[in-house]
C-alpha cells in the first residue's frame, strides 16, 4: 500500500468517475484502474461498485477512504514541518463555518487575506455543526468555526468570542412596546427558530436545563430569513449580537436586549489535535480580531501570538 494509491481512491471518491479521477491524477484510466485493483487485492476487499453510475464506494470502501484522508493529512503534516515560514503562508486554506457565523466572518476573511496574505488560497464552506465536526474528523477541512463547547474530545477548541442574543420583535407583538425582553418571558411563548426547517419553537416544551440555551436550535439557513418571517408573520426571533450591523438600520428599532438572564453563546475555532500550522492558525486569528469587536473577544486570543 502506498500513499499514491490512497490519493487515487480519494480522487475517485471525489469525482465518482474513473476517467475524471485519472485526469486529475495525471494518469491514464487503465493505469488508475490497475493501481486501485492492486490495492483491493492487497486489502482483499472491493472498494468501489464499478457498476453503479456514478461510481460509488462500497460500505468497507467508505471506511477505507475516510481513513485514507486522515493518513494523507498526517503525511502532509510531515512535509509542512520542513517548509519555511514564507511557504507555509501560501496555498489552500479550508475553513468550515456554521450558518450563523458565516455572514459575519466570510466577507472580512476574504478582504483580510486579499490584503495581507494573497498567497493563501482561502476556501470557506458553510454547513451544519455536525457536518463541520465530520469534515474535521476526516481531515477534509483545516479549521472549523462553530458554537462552543462541541464536547468532542478529539478536537482542540479555541474560544474566539462570546456574544449576547437580542430579540428581534415584530411591531405587532406586545413585547415591542418594552425596552427589554425578560428571558423568562420567552418560556411558553412561540419563538421562530431554524431546526428541522424554519418553525415555531414552543419553549414550554424544553427541559428546564435548556430553557435559556437556544444555540442548538439555529442549525441552518440565515438569520435574515427569520427576520423576514417575523416582519411578515409576527412573533419574535433571536439574533446574535455580531449580526446587528448586518441588519438594515431601519430594522434595528425592532431589536430588544434579553435580560434576567442574558442569553449568550461562545464561538470557537476547532482544529484537529494533530494540527501543526501554528503560523497559519495565528493568521486566521488575526483576521478574526480585525472583524469582531475587541470587547467581545476571548482572553485566549487577545495575545499577540497563540502557541499550540
Amino acid at each position: 500500500m502506498t500513499l499514491q494509491q490512497l490519493r487515487y481512491i480519494v480522487a475517485i471518491d471525489q469525482y465518482r468517475n474513473f476517467g475524471k479521477a485519472a485526469e486529475a491524477c495525471e494518469l491514464t484510466q487503465s493505469t488508475l484502474s490497475l493501481m486501485v485493483k492492486k490495492l483491493e487485492e492487497e486489502l482483499d476487499v472491493i472498494l468501489f461498485d464499478r457498476d453503479a453510475h456514478p461510481v460509488t464506494p462500497t460500505e468497507v470502501g467508505r471506511k477505507v477512504i475516510d481513513k485514507a484522508k486522515v493518513v494523507l493529512y498526517n503525511a502532509g503534516q510531515i512535509t509542512e514541518m520542513t517548509r519555511s515560514e514564507k511557504e507555509i503562508l501560501s496555498g489552500p486554506l479550508k475553513i468550515a463555518l456554521i450558518s450563523t457565523v458565516a455572514p459575519v466572518l466570510v466577507p472580512g476573511f476574504f478582504k483580510y487575506f486579499g490584503i495581507h496574505h494573497p498567497a493563501i488560497s482561502l476556501q470557506t464552506q458553510e454547513m451544519l455543526s455536525e457536518t463541520v465536526l465530520g469534515r474535521l474528523h476526516r481531515a477534509e477541512v483545516d479549521m472549523g468555526i462553530l458554537s462552543s463547547p462541541t464536547g468532542d474530545p478529539e478536537l482542540l477548541e479555541i474560544p474566539l468570542w462570546t456574544e449576547r442574543y437580542f430579540a428581534y420583535v415584530s411591531e405587532k407583538d406586545p413585547t415591542y412596546a418594552s425596552e427589554t425582553v425578560q428571558a423568562r418571558s420567552l418560556t411558553g411563548r412561540p419563538v421562530w427558530i431554524m431546526k428541522d426547517g424554519v418553525r415555531l419553537l414552543d419553549t414550554a416544551s424544553l427541559p428546564e436545563s435548556e430553557a435559556n440555551n437556544y444555540e442548538h436550535y439555529f442549525e441552518g439557513g440565515r438569520v435574515g430569513t427569520l427576520i423576514q418571517i417575523v416582519n411578515d408573520s409576527g412573533g419574535l426571533t433571536l439574533i446574535p449580537e455580531t449580526h446587528i450591523n448586518l441588519i438594515l438600520f431601519s430594522m434595528q428599532k425592532n431589536l430588544r436586549p434579553i435580560v434576567n438572564p442574558e442569553l449568550k453563546r461562545t464561538i470557537c475555532l476547532a482544529i484537529r489535535k494533530d494540527y501543526i500550522h501554528e503560523s497559519l492558525l495565528n493568521v486566521v486569528i488575526q483576521a478574526i480580531k480585525s472583524i469582531i469587536p475587541g470587547a467581545l473577544l476571548a482572553p485566549e486570543i487577545r495575545k499577540e501570538y497563540l502557541r499550540l
